[in-house]
C-alpha cells in the first residue's frame, strides 16, 4: 500500500466529513475533579508543600473524555457506561448536560460508586491523585441491562464506529466484548480499542487495537527492546495475525507511534512538543483514529492525525479534548500534504 498523499482541499474534506459520524462508546466513565493553586510554603506539620487553593474545577473523564474529543471533532458522540447512585453521579450527569451529550446509554448502579479521580496541581505542576473507585466486574444484571441498552443503540441509530475505551474498572467484560463484537460485524460496524491489561487478550477480532508501549510489554508478558523498532512491529505483527485485527496502533510517548496492518507497517515519530501534562493523551488519539477508521482514511494518515491530537493536548495542563481548528492547521504541515 502506498503512502498517502493528499491535497490540502481533501484534508478539509475529510475534517468536514467527521461532522457525518456517530460514534458508540463504552468503557468507564469518571468525573476528573480538580484543586488548583499555588505552592509557597512547607507545612510545619509533615514535610508536604500546602496548596493554597484558588480554583475547584469538576471535568468528564475517562470513556466521557473520550466522547468530548469526538464531539471536539464534529462527531456525535454515544456513550455507554454506568455510574453510582451518589452525589459525583449527579455531578457527571450535571457535566453531562452542560456539555449537551446524551444520557441515553448511562447505567445507574446502587451497588457502585462513581468514579472520581482528583488532581492537586500546584503552580501548574500536578503534585498528587487521590482515586475514589470501584474496580469489580459489574453484576451479571446489570452487564446484562447494559447489552440490551448497546444492542438497542446499535438496531436503531446509524453507529459508523464503536470504541471500548477501558480503564479497568470492571465495566467491559470478555463476555461483553465477544457480545459487542458480534454485533458490530453483524452490521458491518468497525471497532477501536483503547485497552488496559486485564482484557488486554479478550478483545479478539476488534478492528483497531490502540496500547501504548507499556500496555503492550505487560498485556504480551514480552521484554523485547524498547529502542529496536523493528522487534516491536515483528511483536506486533505477531499479535495481530493472532488476535485477528485489522490494524494495531502503537504509542510510544516521545518516541512517536507505529501502525502496523498487513499492508503497512510504519513508524512515526513524534513531533517536538512543551509538554505540560500527558494525561487523557490516549483518549484524544483512539478517538482521532476510530474517526479516521470510521471514514476509511489510510492507515499512515491515520496514524499521523492521531499522533498530532495526542501531542497537542500535552501541551495543557489537566485532561482536556482535542481542539479541531489547531489539528487540522498542524495537519496541514504534515509532509505528505501538498502545499
Amino acid at each position: 500500500m502506498k503512502k498517502p498523499s493528499l491535497r490540502k482541499d481533501q484534508l478539509h474534506k475529510l475534517f468536514d466529513a467527521f461532522n457525518s459520524l456517530n460514534v458508540l462508546i463504552i468503557g468507564d466513565v469518571m468525573v476528573d475533579a480538580y484543586l488548583w493553586g499555588n505552592v509557597s510554603r512547607i507545612s510545619p506539620e509533615a514535610p508536604v508543600p500546602i496548596l493554597a487553593v484558588s480554583k475547584k474545577e469538576k471535568r468528564l473523564g475517562g470513556a466521557a473524555n473520550v466522547a468530548l474529543n469526538v464531539q471536539a471533532m464534529g462527531a456525535n458522540p454515544i456513550l455507554c457506561s454506568v455510574i453510582g447512585v451518589d452525589h459525583e453521579g449527579i455531578q457527571f450527569l450535571d457535566l453531562l448536560k452542560a456539555q449537551r451529550l446524551s444520557q441515553k446509554g448511562i447505567l445507574k448502579c446502587r451497588d457502585r460508586i462513581t468514579t472520581t479521580k482528583t488532581r492537586i496541581i500546584g503552580n501548574n505542576q500536578q503534585m498528587i491523585r487521590v482515586d475514589e473507585e470501584t474496580d469489580t466486574d459489574v453484576m451479571h444484571t446489570e452487564s446484562s441491562t447494559l447489552l440490551q441498552m448497546i444492542s438497542y443503540i446499535i438496531a436503531h441509530d446509524k453507529i459508523d464506529v464503536i470504541i471500548f475505551e477501558d480503564y479497568n474498572k470492571g465495566l467491559i467484560t470478555p463476555k461483553l466484548i465477544q457480545k459487542v463484537v458480534e454485533l458490530a460485524k453483524e452490521k458491518g460496524i468497525p471497532t477501536a480499542v483503547d485497552p488496559k491489561k486485564k482484557n488486554f487478550l479478550a478483545y479478539k477480532g476488534v478492528t483497531m487495537f490502540k496500547p501504548n508501549l507499556k500496555e503492550l510489554k505487560e498485556g504480551l508478558k514480552l521484554d523485547f527492546d524498547t529502542e529496536n523498532i523493528a522487534e516491536i512491529q515483528r511483536a506486533i505483527s505477531s499479535f495481530r495475525v493472532k488476535q485477528k485485527f485489522e490494524t494495531a496502533i502503537v504509542t510510544l510517548s516521545e518516541r512517536g507511534v507505529l501502525t502496523n496492518s498487513r499492508k503497512v507497517k510504519e513508524h512515526l515519530p513524534a513531533h517536538i512538543r512543551t509538554i505540560a501534562d500527558v494525561s487523557g493523551a490516549g483518549d484524544t488519539v483512539i478517538s482521532i483514529a476510530a474517526l479516521c477508521r470510521a471514514l476509511n482514511v489510510h492507515p499512515v494518515l491515520t496514524a499521523a492525525l492521531s499522533n498530532l491530537a495526542g501531542g497537542l493536548v500535552c501541551e495543557r495542563v489537566g485532561v482536556v479534548p482535542i481542539d479541531k481548528e489547531l489539528l487540522l492547521q498542524e495537519a496541514l504541515r504534515l509532509d505528505f500534504v501538498k502545499k
